[in-house]
């Protein structure tokens, strides 16, 4: 008994209990965890890059190249990440119909279960941004004012001050915005589409991205009305200060012609 006791006041002993005890308590766990979900998660995952890699050989691998390293034809598709494909795909413009200065939106060819596949098969060539969360991409709670100033600052010289787009050079333009669905919107700031730069979360964080969301859906929203009447577009002070001095001056440069000419008819007769 004194030779347990003093085995016990040794200052290592409390040690050794406790990893005694993470050792017994790892194997219980290690004997009783729920593996059979991770691994039909990982065999979940795997077969949809497999499905992904099928789709890819028949849509894309004419223009990106086999194993998605690209070729005259198309881009390499190596680090895009899953983001890219959704918005790509999701908005129609890839496939490609035609080579152009800029691929048009079109109607979506693939259901969403596709482009699912799709994504997870690009993702799997190398790390890149990942389909945003449905919580990324809610305007709820944004700061629409804080929204407006970014999207003024990072986007309007493009899209214009409300997002209806704009012309840009050598037969490019910036598209309307109107209606995109908020995942497209995080998704094209995330990974630059075409001509647009890219605006990930060390540029424009997670919230900033939020809250410019927000700003379009408050400025494009299904009930949404100009407070100041006929919105000309929404293109800008400038059109709508070259509309008023051109329509506006010129009505009363019309009227005074005819004020003159009726007042001196008058005096004649």
């Amino acid at each position: 008994m004194k030779k347990l006791s003093a085995r016990r006041r040794h200052p290592l002993a409390a040690v050794v209990v406790l990893l005694l005890a993470l050792a017994a308590t790892g194997g219980l766990y290690a004997a009783f965890a729920p593996a059979g979900k991770a691994q039909a998660d990982e065999t979940s995952q795997s077969l949809g890059i497999t499905e992904g890699q099928k789709l890819y050989s028949v849509g894309c691998a004419s223009c990106h190249g086999t194993g998605g390293q690209g070729s005259s034809d198309g881009p390499s598709l190596v680090g895009v990440g899953a983001a890219a494909v959704d918005f790509q795909v999701g908005t129609g413009r890839m496939p490609a119909q035609q080579p152009g200065a800029q691929i048009p939106r079109k109607k979506v060819i693939y259901t969403q279960a596709e482009i699912d596949q799709l994504a997870a098969y690009i993702a799997s060539l190398g790390a890149g941004p990942a389909i945003p969360t449905k919580n990324q991409v809610s305007p709820e709670g944004a700061d629409i004012a804080k929204g407006g100033e970014l999207f003024r600052t990072n986007c309007a010289q493009c899209h214009n001050f409300t997002g209806k787009g704009g012309a840009l050079t050598h037969g490019k333009f910036a598209p309307s915005l109107e209606g995109v669905d908020p995942k497209h919107i995080y998704e094209a700031m995330q990974t630059g589409p075409q001509n647009m730069p890219s605006f990930p979360d060390t540029t424009l964080s997670e919230k900033n991205k939020q809250d410019i969301i927000a700003y379009l859906d408050a400025v494009n929203g299904d009930d949404t009305e100009s407070p100041g009447g006929l919105e000309l577009g929404g293109l800008g002070p400038v059109s709508e200060g070259l509309f008023g001095w051109i329509f506006g001056l010129g009505t009363l440069v019309a009227v005074a012609v005819w004020v003159a000419a009726r007042t001196a008819k008058a005096k004649k007769s």
